[in-house]
């Protein structure tokens, strides 16, 4: 789970977790949240989901992180932006219209770079991430992200001893564990995804739900 291992995934088109539409439950779960519409959304390990160009139609301006560059020239490439590029530290940044991407380390990442973040979203970020990494990718966000933007978080729900990761089960309990101190938990639904979801039943699943979560800073 080093970061050689996504580049590698990137490298060999092995990208199963990338959508080739917007996910649905930002679709319906987002509007929920109330936000207003020109705030800033960071998306951490964004890959070139077609979730930041939705979000910037809905008048957020977007602020994504990714490790690969291939993902980020992709997204712009593949959306038909032509971002204007420049240092950012140890990341680069790459910016076209609203939307932001930096491409580097989540960890290199610096309150700086967050500090007009408004709201979260993850949808593949803490699942794609091994148990031993989980504690230190939260205690991160938490110390990243401004303490008034809340969070829609996505997760999976599986028998981690019939399947390795990535994507990794995250229960509720770690959820909770890792987050309450900070946020007040909502879980807004739970789906059963096993039947849309040959590729995990071929590697041994027998139940796969998808859990979303409401995350609404405490205080």
């Amino acid at each position: 789970m080093q970061p050689e291992f996504w580049l590698e995934r990137w490298r060999r088109g092995e990208t199963g977790w990338h959508l080739p539409e917007i996910n649905l439950h930002l679709l319906e779960f987002w509007p929920r949240l109330g936000l207003p519409s020109d705030l800033l959304v960071f998306v951490p390990l964004c890959g070139k989901a077609l979730d930041l160009l939705w979000l910037a139609s809905q008048g957020h301006r977007v602020l994504g992180v990714e490790i690969s560059q291939q993902a980020v020239e992709e997204f712009f490439a593949e959306a038909g932006l032509v971002p204007e590029i420049t240092e950012a530290g140890p990341l680069r940044r790459y910016r076209a219209d609203e939307i932001t991407l930096l491409c580097g380390d989540f960890f290199d990442l610096t309150p700086d770079h967050l500090r007009e973040v408004g709201a979260v979203y993850d949808r593949a970020s803490l699942i794609a991430l091994p148990p031993e990494l989980r504690p230190r990718y939260a205690a991160h966000v938490k110390t990243l992200v401004p303490s008034a933007a809340p969070s829609l978080l996505i997760t999976l729900d599986y028998d981690q001893n019939q399947m390795t990761g990535p994507p990794f089960s995250v229960h509720r309990a770690e959820v909770e564990q890792l987050f309450a101190d900070r946020y007040a938990m909502t879980e807004l639904a739970s789906f059963d995804v096993l039947d849309d979801s040959p590729n995990f039943r071929r590697r041994g699943l027998t139940a796969l739900a998808e859990e979303v979560w409401r995350l609404d800073p405490r205080g």
